[in-house]
């Protein structure tokens, strides 16, 4: 990677620990044993999606638990179900839609802590193992099927369910597609190819179709991109766990700013809050950790539906 103009390099600041009454020390789990190598983890955060009141909400991935942390760190568990929860944005003011690996797309309703199924299947087949979503302003639903695919097996899957119902698979040759986000002027898709250690970006078509998708950024190291955000500037803010780092790319996929986190740390995605979405959050999954950086430019809206 050459650059004229080396990207300024700042820390992530530690904003808040899970309890330690929430970590499930010692417990084995089916899903760290298949995604962690077996590594006893206590929890694994996921999903940050932030509300208008300024609460943050993170999924744990392999005990099935959505928690809700205020602005001064305090942690609620909001729901604990059967499943492996992963991505999550609101559908409404009440509920969030949740990419579950074992049980699709469900719903939770964050007042009662009930769950219900949103879409289980798609023509009667399970789907691989679905993993992040993000709406359009026009109630289009895009989400990524990421499974255990990767360069063995590229057969990860990119979907959009419009509001009608209709679902159309937009790429089925990913190497682990996993987070997923909208250019500003929702003309372009993004989503993170993890295994290929890179981002995808393709063009949306005015008839629904994509074409010509491309390689935007190339990544490096031993786990390649994973959550994705966008800012109001434009620039594309990625969460690279095997590295520790979030990459602040410009237009041109060039990296303005890397927010670096401790070592060890695992920043697998992120998500912009804050009384003018100035705030960036990030999960440290294998710490159990939140940690955030105050930026320069707001997140982008996110839509609902």
């Amino acid at each position: 990677m050459f650059l004229l103009t080396p990207p300024t390099v700042r820390p992530l600041e530690l904003f808040s620990s899970m309890p330690e009454k929430y970590r499930r020390t010692g417990v084995r789990s089916l899903w760290a044993d298949v995604n962690q190598g077996g590594r006893l983890a206590d929890s694994f955060l996921e999903g940050p999606v932030c509300d208008t009141q300024g609460d943050l909400y993170v999924t744990d991935i392999p005990f099935g638990r959505v928690f809700r942390i205020t602005p001064q760190g305090e942690w609620d568990l909001v729901a604990q179900w059967d499943g492996e929860p992963n991505g999550m944005k609101f559908l409404n003011a009440g509920q969030l839609l949740v990419t579950d690996y074992r049980n699709g797309l469900v719903v939770l309703d964050i007042q009662s802590g009930q769950v219900r199924p949103f879409l289980e299947r798609r023509n009667s087949e399970r789907f691989k193992g679905v993993n992040d979503l993000v709406f359009d302003s026009k109630g289009n639903l895009y989400f990524t099927d990421q499974g255990q695919t990767g360069l063995h097996d590229p057969t990860g899957r990119v979907y959009r369910l419009a509001p009608e119902g209709r679902l159309d698979m937009l790429l089925s040759n990913v190497p682990s597609p996993n987070g997923i986000v909208l250019s500003n002027d929702e003309r372009f898709l993004f989503v993170a190819a993890t295994r290929g250690n890179c981002v995808w970006r393709m063009p949306l078509l005015a008839d629904g179709s994509v074409s010509k998708a491309g390689q935007f950024f190339t990544s490096y190291g031993p786990s390649g991109p994973d959550g994705l955000a966008m800012d109001e500037s434009g620039r594309l803010l990625i969460a690279n766990p095997g590295l520790a780092y979030v990459w602040v790319l410009g237009p041109r996929a060039e990296p303005e700013e890397v927010l670096m986190g401790p070592s060890g740390a695992s920043i697998t995605n992120l998500a912009f809050g804050g009384t003018e979405r100035k705030t960036l959050y990030c999960t440290d999954s294998t710490h159990g950790h939140i940690l955030k950086a105050d930026m320069s430019a707001a997140g982008t809206r996110l839509h609902s539906r």
